[in-house]
């Protein structure tokens, strides 16, 4: 699936955010323009749900490639793994977020993590908030039509976490004597 706005005519920078996942993986990105953010992008790579997994990583990698080409962000911003019940999901889902991060490193882009706590609070301002409210505040955020796939729209959330981390470092440091 694939979603794609106009691209920003000025020299903004475009920050996409990933959502890493070995069966889905969400995409997204963003340019902030003074106080507002604009989509730019968004989509899901969907792996077969029976392939093996080396299968999936492969289907992965292709889709997030070639958004990252079409897309030609400035930065990757990706949801740091977190600890699950179960180690081999967490394991699985590592795999996954280091084929993302190898594509952005071949793209020659700087790539960040953030906690998903961190994430949701700087979206909905609340770290503990459900996919729904995530996927209810990026929809007003964004003004899309239409809320995006769950997967798209955690990966805008860690998009736009970067982009209001960002703004508010350059904010605060540009301040100080």
């Amino acid at each position: 699936m694939w979603f794609m706005t106009a691209l920003p005519t000025v020299a903004e920078e475009i920050v996409m955010g990933i959502d890493p996942g070995s069966h889905r993986l969400g995409y997204g990105a963003v340019y902030r323009k003074g106080n507002r953010y604009v989509h730019v992008a968004h989509g899901v790579a969907r792996a077969p749900t029976a392939a093996a997994l080396p299968e999936r990583l492969r289907v992965i990698a292709e889709v997030l490639e070639a958004a990252i080409a079409k897309v030609r962000p400035n930065v990757v911003a990706i949801e740091q793994a977190f600890f699950h019940r179960d180690p081999h999901a967490a394991l699985v889902i590592g795999h996954a977020r280091g084929v993302a991060m190898l594509l952005a490193a071949r793209a020659g882009l700087t790539v960040f993590e953030y906690p998903p706590m961190l994430v949701k609070r700087s979206v909905v301002g609340n770290g503990r908030a459900d996919k729904d409210q995530v996927n209810g505040m990026i929809r007003a955020i964004l003004g899309l039509a239409e809320a995006p796939p769950e997967d798209a729209s955690d990966a805008l959330a860690v998009a736009i976490c970067h982009a209001s981390t960002t703004a508010f470092a350059l904010a605060t440091r540009a301040k100080l004597p």
